[in-house]
């Protein structure tokens, strides 16, 4: 019997896939590469808009909380009555003579309302010199509870002193650059009368009405109000009746819109 030796199969080494174009497999990397990077760039831009949507909760929850504790601790009966400061009315602060009406609810012990009259004073400003609107500024007493002194309150009281004096814009910049910290006692009496100086007011009527808190009924009425208004938190903004967001050009858009 003849024995046939079989050959030794060769090991085949695997083809290398080809793409069409004589292209290998491995020209695909950068291609991963890249879109690996465009995948990351993905998450980050994600991750980033849930923490701008959780910020935004956070600023409309705060908001409530201030509503909610000026409910709590809201007059047992309307001040509505109470005499206004000079160039004001019962609802707030009249500021120009233009045919558009932007409504600034403000507090200030209210973080986020300084973050918007470092943005916007100029802004409204503007629109009051050029006459395209009335600027109306209404000081609310929603986070009394957020200090030991009801500090929004005397604050806004004291606005209503310099609305007296002609410089309510002024004193309430004067106000918002030393604002105090959340849960502190805020300024004293002494220092909001010491503020008429940053403000320009000279009437020595000034430091009485704030050391008698002549305009706090006026501030209960002004807040009852915008309760009834729908204001819920600080700053709201209105244009004509109309909510828009609290940015400058959003103001100024919705001004020119209305106009």
């Amino acid at each position: 019997m003849v024995t046939t030796r079989k050959k030794p199969i060769k090991s085949q080494r695997s083809a290398r896939p080809v793409e069409s174009g004589g292209k290998t497999a491995g020209a695909k990397r950068p291609a991963r590469s890249v879109m690996a990077r465009q995948l990351a760039r993905e998450r980050a831009r994600r991750r980033a808009w849930i923490a701008a949507g959780i910020a935004a909760v956070l600023l409309v929850v705060a908001g409530f909380a201030g509503w909610y504790a000026y409910q709590l601790q809201r007059p047992d009966k309307a001040a509505a009555s109470a005499p206004p400061p000079a160039g004001a009315d019962a609802a707030g602060v009249r500021v120009g003579t233009g045919p558009v009406t932007v409504d600034v609810y403000l507090d200030f012990m209210c973080p986020h309302c300084r973050d918007f009259e470092d943005k916007a004073a100029d802004t409204l400003a503007k629109l009051v010199s050029d006459g395209a609107a009335t600027v109306v500024y209404h000081p609310l007493a929603f986070l009394d509870s957020a200090s030991s002194t009801k500090y929004s309150s005397r604050s806004a009281a004291a606005s209503g002193c310099a609305a007296d004096a002609g410089t309510f814009v002024e004193y309430a910049a004067a106000l918002y650059a030393q604002q105090p910290a959340e849960g502190s006692a805020g300024l004293s009496e002494t220092q909001l009368v010491n503020l008429a100086s940053v403000a320009g007011i000279t009437d020595p009527a000034f430091e009485q009405c704030v050391r008698t808190d002549k305009h706090l009924a006026w501030v209960d009425g002004v807040t009852e109000q915008a309760v009834k208004k729908g204001v819920r938190g600080t700053p709201t903004i209105m244009v004509n009746g109309q909510a828009v967001d609290a940015d400058p050009q959003a103001i100024t858009d919705a001004v020119a819109k209305a106009s």
